[in-house]
Formats: C-alpha cells, sequence, structure tokens
C-alpha cells in the first residue's frame, strides 16, 4: 500500500451475498447503517450464465488458475461439495426450494455416536416470524401448474407407496405480478429495485434453475434482498476476496484482494469496520475463521466441529413404465419440462413426538429435474443402439439409390436413426436430504480445508432414505439406481452445514444463538456454518431467517461511534524498516545453509513443554525452512553473540499455512549467564493474512546434564508464538523464554530436527568470498568441536 493510499471505515463490512449475508446487508442498510458487502465471484444478470461447453469449461472458480466462474467444486473424505462464487450465493444454482426446518427437529442434547450431541440454543418458535418475513421478501409460493408430467407421476407414485406429498414453497416468479395469474416467458415484476437493470420473466419451466436462470424467473438474492440492500444504501462490490481479519483500535481491519479476470492480477487492500458479518458459507466462513484463529485468542475449541451434508442424497429413476390394456409402455416424466423441484414426500422422524412411530431419523424426497440438453446426452449413453439403428437406416437407403427406387422423401428413414427413444423422457432423478449426523470435523492441513466425514455413522439413515426412493421407483415401473459414487459410500452435498456451530456456550458452541462468536467483539457469522446440525429440509430459509433474526437483535443495540478520519496505513507502520545493510566487503567470506525444523505448536500455551503434547494430539503442524546467512564468517566468529540473518518462511495451520519471514535473527550461542550453558535463538518477524503480526522466538537449550544428551539439546527448538514484532532485548539476545501466562504468548510447542534430515542439511552449506571451505571450518569449529564431530558421525551413519 502506498503513503497515499487511505484506510476505508465503515459501520458494518459483511462478506458473502448468500443467504445470510444478502439478508444481514439489506437489513443493515435499510435501518440506516453504512455497509459493505463484499462478494469475490461476480454478478450473473440474466443471460449470462454459462450454457455452451466452452463456457462451462471455464465456469469454474479457482483464481490461481485464472478461472473465476460461478461453481466451486470440492473432494473430502467422504463426500463432495459443491458450492457457488458469485452474486446471490447459493441462490444462483439452488432448486428454490423454501422449507422451514421442522418444529420437533431442532432437537437438544441429542448424542452423537463418537461423542457430544447435537443441541440447538434456537426453536422453530424462534425463527417463524423471521420465516414470514423471508417467504414475503423472496416471493415463495407452491408449484401452480397442475399438468406437468413428472409432477403428477410423482404425487401419484408417492401416494400409492403410502407417502404424502407436499408442494413446498419455491422462490420463483410464475406470474407477472405476485398473486397474479401463472404464464410462461411474461416480462416479470422488479418489486425491490433492479440491481442488473436486465429484463426478467416469468418461468419458462427449462429445468436450467441448477445451473443459473438466464431468464431471471427465480428470485434469486440478487433480484430481491440485493437489489432492495442497494437500493437502501448498501455498496455491494464483486471479485473482492476477504483474506484475513484482525482486531486493531476497537474496529476490524480486514484484509481483501480484488481480482481482475481479464488480467489474472489481484489488487490487495484494507478496510476497517467496527462490526464484521462473515456469510462466506460453510465452506468459506469456516476457513476464514480457522485460517485467522491466530488473530481471535477468544475463539471456541469447538470451531470446525459438526459438520453434515445435510443428509444430501441423489438417486434415479429410470424406464419408468405405465400397464395400459395389459401392455407396459413407456411413461413419459419428461423432467427437462418445470422448475427443478416442485414436489415432495416427509418420511418421519423418531424425534417428531408422542403420535409418530418412525423409529429412524428423517428426510424428505423430492422430484427433480434438469435442462433440456441434458436428454440429448442422455440418449447419446445408449449409442450401441444408436448405431445400430444408423446402420441399418444408411444400408436401407443406399439400397433404395442402387436398386432404382430413388424415394426422395426420407423423412421416415431419419425418424428410424433416431428410434423411438425413451431413456430420457421416462426417466427421473430424486433428491433426498434430511438428518444424517453432524459429526464430521472440518480443520486446515497445509493451508488448505479438510473435512473427515463418513457415511458410516449414518448408514442406516442413508439405507432407509435409498428405500424410500426405491419404493416410488416401483410405483412407477421404473428401475431405481443410486448415483455412481454412492458404490464407494461416498456422497455429493450441495447443502454443507456446520463448522462454526452455534451453541449456549463457548464450550459447545462457536457462536451464540444469535450468531455473535464467542470471545470476540462485534464479530458475528450469519451462514449454514453455525448450524449445529443438519436442518433436514433444503436449508436456504433456515438460514435466511436465522440471519434476519441476528440482525434484528443487532439493530436494537446501537452502533458504537468510531472515528471517521481516514487514518494512512503503511506497511511501514505495521512492520519496522530492516537495517540497512552495510556494503558487502570483498575481503570477507559469507557463509549460509538451510534448515528445516518440524513440530507442533498449540494455540491458547505459553509452556512449551506442557503444549506439545496437546498440539501433537490435535494434529497441529509447526514447521520452519530457514536460511542462516553470516555475511562475514570471521565477525561472526568473533562476535560474542554469533549473530546472524534468518530468511525463509513458517509453515503452520494455526497461521493458516505458509506465512514468509519478513525479518529474522539467529545466533548460534549465546551464554546466558551459566558458564554451562549455552543458547541458539530463532527469532523470526511474520504476518500471515489476517494482518496481525506475530514473532517466532524459538531455544534451543544446550547444558551438560549427566549422560549424552548434546543430540537433543542441538535438535530440540523450544517455541513461543508472541503478539506483534517483537525485537530482540536491548544489550543483545539473551534467549529468555517469557513466564508461562504472559499474555504476549499466543501460543506454544516444540520443533524438531531428525537425523536424516540433519544430513541433508549438511549438504546446503555455501560460501561467497576468498575463504571458500576455511569459512565451513571455522563455523564447524565455533560449532563445539564435540559437537561438531557427533552430528557429523550421525549424519554420516544416517546417509
Amino acid at each position: 500500500m502506498s503513503q497515499e493510499q487511505t484506510v476505508e471505515y465503515v459501520d458494518s463490512l459483511v462478506v458473502g451475498s448468500g443467504f445470510g449475508g444478502s439478508v444481514a446487508a439489506y437489513r443493515l442498510a435499510s435501518a440506516g447503517r453504512s455497509v459493505v458487502l463484499m462478494e469475490r465471484g461476480r454478478p450473473y444478470p440474466p443471460g449470462t450464465f454459462a450454457r455452451t461447453p466452452s463456457e462451462f469449461s471455464e465456469n469454474f472458480w479457482s483464481p490461481p488458475d485464472s478461472l473465476y466462474g460461478l461453481f466451486e467444486t470440492w473432494s473430502f473424505r467422504g463426500l463432495e461439495g459443491v458450492v457457488s462464487s458469485g452474486l446471490g450465493g447459493g441462490s444462483l444454482i439452488y432448486a428454490n426450494v423454501l422449507l422451514r426446518k421442522d418444529p420437533d427437529w431442532f432437537v437438544h442434547d441429542s448424542p452423537l455416536p463418537g461423542g457430544g450431541y447435537e443441541n440447538w440454543p434456537i426453536s422453530r418458535e424462534d425463527l417463524d416470524p423471521h420465516y414470514d418475513e423471508v417467504e414475503r421478501m423472496m416471493g415463495a409460493a407452491p408449484y401452480p401448474y397442475t399438468d406437468t408430467s413428472k409432477t403428477v407421476a410423482f404425487e401419484e407414485a408417492a401416494h400409492r407407496a403410502g407417502l404424502r406429498t407436499l408442494r413446498p414453497p419455491l422462490a420463483v416468479s410464475f406470474a407477472p405480478e405476485r398473486e397474479g395469474r401463472p404464464s410462461v416467458g411474461l416480462v416479470a415484476a422488479a418489486p425491490y429495485g433492479n440491481i442488473h437493470g436486465s429484463e426478467r420473466f416469468t418461468c419458462m419451466l427449462c429445468g436450467e434453475c441448477d445451473i443459473g436462470c438466464n431468464y431471471g424467473s427465480k428470485n434469486t438474492l440478487d433480484h430481491t434482498y440485493l437489489s432492495a440492500a442497494a437500493h437502501a444504501g448498501a455498496d455491494i462490490r464483486t471479485l473482492h476476496e476477504v483474506k484475513g481479519f484482525r482486531r486493531l483500535d476497537g474496529a476490524w481491519e480486514v484484509r481483501y484482494r480484488v481480482h481482475d479476470p481479464h488480467t489474472g492480477v489481484g489488487i490487495d487492500r484494507v478496510i476497517n469496520a467496527t462490526r464484521l458479518i462473515l456469510a462466506a458459507g460453510t465452506f468459506g466462513s469456516t476457513y476464514l475463521l480457522l485460517k485467522n484463529r491466530a488473530s481471535l485468542p477468544g475463539l471456541s475449541t469447538a470451531i470446525g466441529t459438526r459438520f453434515c451434508g445435510n443428509g444430501d442424497l441423489l438417486g434415479f429413476l429410470f424406464n419408468a413404465r405405465e400397464s395400459i390394456e395389459r401392455t407396459a409402455k413407456a411413461r413419459r416424466l419428461v423432467s427437462s419440462r418445470g422448475p427443478v423441484i416442485t414436489s415432495a414426500v416427509r418420511v418421519g422422524d423418531r424425534a417428531d413426538g408422542d403420535d409418530s412411530d418412525a423409529k429412524g431419523r428423517g428426510y424428505y424426497v423430492q422430484d427433480a429435474g434438469y435442462p433440456g440438453f441434458l436428454n440429448w446426452l442422455m440418449e447419446l449413453s445408449q449409442l450401441r443402439s444408436v448405431i445400430s439403428r444408423s446402420t441399418r437406416v444408411a444400408a436401407r437407403m443406399l439400397a433404395s439409390r442402387l436398386f432404382g427406387e430413388a424415394r426422395s422423401n426420407v423423412s421416415r428413414d431419419l425418424a428410424s436413426a433416431i428410434g423411438k427413444v425413451s431413456l430420457s423422457s421416462s426417466s427421473m432423478p430424486v433428491l433426498g436430504m434430511g438428518r444424517d449426523l453432524p459429526d464430521g470435523m472440518m480443520y486446515l492441513e497445509g493451508g488448505r480445508l479438510q473435512i473427515d466425514w463418513t457415511t458410516a455413522t449414518s448408514i442406516d439413515y442413508f439405507a432407509h432414505m435409498r428405500a424410500t426412493m426405491a419404493k416410488i421407483a416401483a410405483e412407477l415401473g421404473a428401475e431405481y439406481a443410486d448415483n455412481p459414487l454412492w458404490w464407494a459410500k461416498r456422497v455429493i452435498t450441495v447443502h454443507p452445514l456446520g463448522g462454526a456451530p452455534m451453541g449456549r456456550h463457548p464450550y459447545e458452541g462457536v457462536v451464540d444463538a444469535w450468531g455473535k462468536v464467542f470471545g470476540t467483539e462485534d464479530l458475528w457469522v450469519l451462514d449454514g456454518s453455525v448450524m449445529p446440525g443438519p436442518t433436514g429440509p433444503n436449508p436456504s430459509l433456515t438460514i435466511a431467517a436465522f440471519a434476519d433474526r441476528a440482525v434484528t437483535r443487532q439493530l436494537d443495540s446501537p452502533i458504537p461511534r468510531r472515528r471517521r478520519t481516514p487514518v494512512r496505513s503503511t506497511p511501514e507502520e505495521r512492520t519496522p524498516p530492516m537495517d540497512a545493510e552495510s556494503p558487502a566487503d570483498p575481503d570477507a567470506t559469507s557463509v549460509r545453509f538451510t534448515e528445516q525444523m518440524k513440530g507442533f505448536v498449540k494455540l491458547g500455551a505459553s509452556d512449551p513443554r506442557d503444549a506439545y503434547e496437546d498440539a501433537r494430539l490435535l494434529d497441529e503442524k509447526f514447521m520452519f525452512e530457514l536460511t542462516i546467512s553470516t555475511p562475514d564468517i570471521d565477525g561472526f566468529v568473533a562476535d560474542p553473540l554469533h549473530a546472524g540473518s534468518a530468511s525463509g518462511f513458517v509453515d503452520a495451520d494455526v497461521l493458516g499455512g505458509q506465512v514468509p519471514v519478513e525479518r529474522g535473527w539467529f545466533n548460534l550461542f549465546v551464554q546466558p549467564g551459566n558458564a554451562a550453558e549455552r543458547r541458539m535463538i530463532y527469532r523470526l518477524w511474520i504476518t500471515p493474512d489476517s494482518g496481525a503480526p506475530f514473532t517466532v522466538l524459538g531455544v534451543k537449550d544446550v547444558h551438560d546434564d549427566p549422560g549424552f544428551d548434546l543430540w537433543d539439546d542441538t535438535t530440540t527448538l523450544y517455541v513461543q508464538l508472541l503478539t506483534g514484532h517483537v525485537p530482540p532485548p536491548e544489550g543483545g539476545e539473551r534467549g529468555d523464554l517469557l513466564p508461562v501466562g504472559h499474555p504476549e504468548v499466543t501460543g506454544a510447542g516444540l520443533l524438531r530436527i531428525k537425523p536424516l534430515d540433519f544430513a541433508k542439511q549438511m549438504t546446503t552449506f555455501r560460501t561467497t568470498g576468498p575463504e571458500g571451505a576455511a569459512a565451513v571450518a571455522g563455523f564447524g569449529s565455533l560449532f563445539l568441536g564435540q559437537l561438531w564431530d557427533t552430528y557429523a558421525g550421525l549424519a554420516a551413519r544416517e546417509d
């Protein structure tokens, strides 16, 4: 950041434009608060969603690969995930369903197999008035048509199977005006303004809801809450991706990147906000909290827990048949006609109360549709029969020419080549979702989001759901088939939930019943990550209602007044400048080598020894790779502090991944006062994406104990992670760790180097200058002759 640039201030910064973020932005802006909403993806006005193969090939989100499209796909242990990136968040690709969470499914203290329990600190009564408001804003109404083939077939089959159907409310414009008569392809009203300035039309019944509606018929968040928020004064910014945040001077300093899809270059900037609302989705918000937790010392240890996929399961019904005068005939379902979901059945849950005889965990099964062009792909999957028919027709046409028949009208022949296809017209996907077990764990590994979740603990739930799908298929005379991933007991979720669950206290959850993050000030999470378990039905409405309730409470308390004078903020103000390097002495010889140490560090601890075992059990990996340099080996040897410099990087999940060392000090041997003791000291300044500066202080304590412990002394580094960029003490480095409980200590642990890694380190020594090998020998002599021989011997044996 240049010195001319200033940092913005805003009352409320909302991260993400999905069901939580859009609701929050609208409610706050309409109450007169200054609001900035940042969405990492781009806007999608009607007519801009991908349709061609070329467009679809680039329709994925991965900025490092120059992809700035709509879909973001994930693959984790036990499941795949699909979410969206664009203005309107998940509403751009969801199936429009706005169902309320069942009252009895707000369970309390429901045990989980691996320990713990699912507990909802809110009730249906808490959310009902907010459900009402969201439904009104979204224009929710049941599917109005009664002659849609797939809907009629699904409902008839469900009734014959003893299941009761319902038409769920859909956020779709079926009529030009609300409460009007349904009509296809008419201009639709824009009651909240039009953030895109593009004309919208009533539902075309094209089945393209899940890949983006190019007619603007879906009442997605950009057409509802975001248009209303913009009209109320909210500053809505696309291609703005938040990277990190920290608390500074009574506000949140937030770092973000502005993407430029044309150049692939991002510009990093900073904004300050009195209130910060994370609504980047289950994957996005949990990742940001995990990545920035070193700057959130009060963050609950429940972070990353209670993950589930809302019981999502995809199944298929193929070759539906109906009996007509004792003849089985293909039944036309035409799943590409209508919105994706039009009807649903609900299967009861043992939590439904005394009147229910249900034994398992409840779920919904819904009909599903797809875009019309997929019909061609389905028929092409029958390529062998297509080729056979085409070959016979071609032979017949050739014979006609050869033997003089010469028919000029070949319509019959082409119809025969296509054949009486029925696979696509007689097949239908079905979608299931419900109360799977929220026992998954989200965490960082190598700075990347990872999830441990498995279908094993929910296998009975999935078995019941698949049986219901098969029962509906049987009533249609169809074959039921699992999606291919089920053979590996994997599922695809489009409804990831949990990771920052709400709870009654910080030992149970990350946020309270209103989304406020425990142990922090003015930080909220308002998206699917706060759900402490599955919602059961499609979760969009519950997320939006939860956000509406949370913001209502925020508005009940006045926002603190903050300074509004722009404050200059430069890198130099955050990080003291490096000392100017002395001109290179042509007669001096420098030595450098590379060292790598690995271990475990735990946040919230200050004693390295006590913290190590806990950090190891939590798998909180911490490592660094440093190049140690001595510009003048003679001066280095003569200096009693034996001071050199360190450059490289620290890689730790508690810091969000790999962080470069901005400045580093290294002291080979320092005598702290005891003639029998020496210390090797590392002091590294780092600043992760949160913007919060930290110092890694590491000490190897070499002292004369009974027995042979030189190897352990010189390969074990006691580490403390300090808040701020803490310089070496005046008078020289002594390597004193801060006392246990010191407020500046953010974390602690141990790092070690193994013999084989040390052997590799020995090969990294390099020199510059006239001394050459003599310089390395001088360094070795300083390294305590006995210790040097020990290291060299061990390294030689390991190699």
